[in-house]
């Protein structure tokens, strides 16, 4: 668990929004439509959001930069989304509110 008391979830609310959860850091928007009330969903809602928008900045920049963006931001970049989405994955099935490394502080969504 996390060492923040207050991202502590609801037994409840993890065992009835685990599916939202882990399926908000493959289509972000899922727990919006589906589980908005629950602070577990919206939490790993937010962090699918952040590494969406992570993913999309990595992709231009390294079209748009010759050379170096195509043999190195790309692939590197590309690799660590993959594996920052396995981390959240992970997080939500095991019932789990903590921030991914790097880009988990930042919060979008409320």
């Amino acid at each position: 668990m996390p060492d923040n008391p207050n991202l502590q979830p609801d037994p409840a609310d993890v065992e009835k929004n685990k599916v939202s959860a882990i399926l908000a850091y493959i289509i972000f928007f899922i727990p919006l439509l589906a589980a908005k009330d629950s602070k577990f969903a919206m939490y790993h809602c937010n962090q699918g959001l952040i590494l969406f928008l992570a993913a999309v900045i990595i992709n231009v920049v390294g079209s748009l930069v010759p050379i170096i963006g195509w043999f190195i931001i790309l692939p590197l970049g590309d690799l660590a989304v993959l594996i920052l989405a396995i981390l959240g994955i992970v997080k939500a099935a095991n019932g789990q509110m903590a921030p991914l490394p790097l880009i988990g502080g930042l919060k979008i969504l409320k």
